[in-house]
């Protein structure tokens, strides 16, 4: 595998832990992908349409993501990383068992599910980014986020469809047991993989405040948080409501899986393009290309919603996330790299990042509870989509003032009040 990453990214140096953790997230997003997306569908099924059993299931998961990510933060520092990973992917499989066993009746347990499952995407999220952190440099870091777009496009493709197909050709209870069962020994399997990563102890204390505090003295920090709060925003209500829209067109698992077969299918080739051609300099101008993709693509499925206009949807932000996201992550990386006492306080970086990103995401989900309450959901759901979609240019408003030092010299560090750390 070393030889064909090096055959495809070139001669860019790679370690065995890099390649050990795209194999762990490659095997987590096969497992998410083939089950998560239909448990939207479970509920809604079962809740007989309802909108405030999905979307307080969401909310229900990024209230506990971030507040496990605080807590997972204070563990890593104490423990290691590689256990804190183990613990969200522990979480996330009891979150499919529990699944399993309580059956019809998993629309009324919401709430409990949407806390397991962020528990899980806490523990796991928190320990990942910070091995990514620490096992990417900056060289590396735009070819380790390409590729591993390219394993969850692969994930995206195969497990949604595979899902949809078990789904429609069994009876519906044993098709979905299936699939939950599938995806719980995929995890088993990353976690026998993180046994191979190198123990990574941290020294010191949990500053989380006191990085939360960093972005009044240093410019890039406090706009890399802002853009994500406004990516969050966005996330919220996107996360389910279109694969609810799908299923509501079309009424069928299969078609559902059909979908993101398209859209994994150009994410795949996407991000193996963005790797290999959104090169430092231009990562800015690629955030905004991918922003105003994103946006505009919604009007399409808002004018006229049909099978073929979800598609054509799917196609398109298939191609508009990659060229977001593979130069956003890596920006977001150097930013942390070069903050102040980056290398003891990564841990701490990466929690206030996911902290801000989960508040724009409640913040989204609460709206669109508040709204279908005193509006008529019909009418104001195009309305929260149009409005919430046009969020992800606040990535673009305050990536675009971040400068950092690079080998093309295109960039000039900003010099902020960060220069003397004895007075910090």
């Amino acid at each position: 595998m070393h030889k064909s990453l090096q055959f495809v990214f070139g001669k860019t140096e790679i370690n065995r832990d890099l390649i050990l953790l795209l194999v762990i997230g490659g095997l987590y997003s096969l497992g998410i992908y083939l089950s998560n997306t239909f448990v939207n569908i479970y509920l809604w099924k079962q809740a007989e349409g309802n909108y405030y059993t999905i979307a307080f299931y969401n909310l229900a998961i990024f209230v506990f993501q971030p507040i496990t990510f605080i807590v997972a933060g204070k563990i890593a520092k104490k423990v290691d990383r590689v256990i804190v990973l183990r613990l969200g992917v522990i979480f996330l499989s009891l979150f499919f068992l529990t699944v399993l066993m309580i059956g019809e009746k998993a629309a009324y347990f919401n709430l409990l599910l949407g806390s397991l499952l962020g528990i899980g995407y806490g523990f796991y999220w928190l320990a990942f980014n910070v091995l990514t952190f620490e096992i990417t440099e900056p060289e590396t870091r735009d070819l380790f986020n390409g590729f591993l777009g390219v394993l969850q496009s692969l994930g995206g493709m195969i497990g949604p469809i595979t899902a949809g197909f078990i789904i429609s050709k069994m009876p519906a209870n044993i098709g979905y047991s299936t699939i939950f069962t599938a995806s719980f020994i995929l995890f088993i399997c990353a976690v026998a993989c993180s046994f191979f990563l190198i123990r990574r102890p941290a020294n010191g204390d949990y500053l989380f405040k006191r990085v939360v505090l960093e972005k009044n003295h240093n410019k890039n920090w406090n706009r890399i948080l802002k853009a994500h709060f406004f990516q969050g925003l966005r996330e919220g209500i996107f996360l389910f409501v279109i694969t609810i829209w799908v299923y509501i067109v079309t009424q069928s698992e299969l078609s559902l899986g059909m979908f993101n077969l398209y859209f994994s299918g150009f994410s795949f080739v996407f991000y193996f393009l963005a790797t290999k051609f959104i090169k430092p300099f231009k990562r800015k101008k690629a955030i905004l290309i991918g922003s105003l993709m994103l946006y505009l693509a919604l009007f399409i499925i808002l004018i006229h919603a049909s099978y073929s206009t979800l598609i054509i949807y799917g196609i398109i932000i298939g191609i508009a996330y990659p060229i977001v996201n593979v130069p956003y992550a890596s920006m977001t990386y150097d930013v942390i790299g070069k903050a102040w006492k980056a290398g003891e306080l990564r841990i701490e970086y990466i929690v206030v990042r996911e902290l801000f990103t989960n508040i724009g995401r409640v913040i989204s989900i609460m709206t669109f509870i508040l709204s279908i309450t005193v509006f008529e959901t019909e009418k104001i759901i195009p309305i929260l989509l149009v409005v919430f979609g046009a969020m992800h240019l606040g990535v673009y408003f305050y990536s675009r003032n971040i400068y950092l030092t690079s080998s093309n010299k295109k960039d000039v560090l900003i010099k902020d009040q960060v220069t003397d750390e004895k007075n910090r």
